[in-house]
């Protein structure tokens, strides 16, 4: 099952798929040398970060589909415009969790999007660290329906610091997100999890406007 594409927000598209779904995809010359700087088990989840993404600009902005994309200083993908500096880009995000893929393409600023797949092995302490006061509600869930109900909220927050710019500094544990939630705001951002749109674990973060 896919997200394809789903504006979830005025100027905010997701998709989400697997790497099976579409195998071996072809990818751009840029696409490729980039993949060849990665660790060899990495390559085939970044190449099929990238396919998605620009499938997903061909949707919403296709003038923009093949654009380099590179990275800046704090980790970020940016769509790169070359000789035309003044091109107004929209924001784009990858994530990654085991064989699933995200992408998310915003018209208005900054993005964020983390799938994530419930965690085998969830410690207390980790429910305790995400959770803050909202812990004791997560922790007396049956143990499959916790982890998921934690890979939601954690998805939520890798969502926002990702928008930031901020990653693991940006302490995504410490955001606030109450179980069962659908949408909220984080500073400047809002933010949505497709809890009725995605087979797993799936947020983004966008501008609040």
């Amino acid at each position: 099952m896919t997200v394809d594409g789903t504006e979830v927000a005025p100027g905010v598209w997701v998709a989400s798929a697997t790497r099976a779904d579409f195998g071996d995809p072809p990818a751009l010359a840029d696409d490729l040398a980039d993949a060849r700087t990665r660790p060899g088990w990495r390559r085939p989840e970044f190449l099929a970060g990238r396919y998605l993404l620009r499938r997903l600009l061909r949707r919403v902005r296709p003038s923009l589909a093949a654009l380099p994309v590179r990275t800046d200083p704090a980790g970020k993908p940016r769509l790169d415009p070359g000789g035309t500096p003044d091109l107004a880009l929209p924001g784009i995000t990858i994530s990654h969790d085991g064989d699933r893929i995200a992408v998310a393409v915003c018209a208005h600023g900054d993005v964020g999007v983390d799938v994530q797949l419930p965690p085998e092995q969830l410690t207390d302490a980790a429910v305790r660290r995400c959770l803050g006061e909202h812990a004791p509600e997560v922790a007396a869930l049956p143990r499959a329906r916790r982890a998921w109900e934690f890979a939601w909220v954690w998805s939520v927050q890798e969502a926002c610091v990702k928008a930031a710019g901020t990653g693991l500094a940006g302490r995504p544990w410490s955001i606030d997100v109450p179980p069962g939630a659908v949408s909220g705001r984080w500073g400047r951002f809002a933010w949505l999890s497709l809890r009725t749109r995605s087979p797993v674990p799936l947020s983004c973060a966008f501008p609040h406007r």
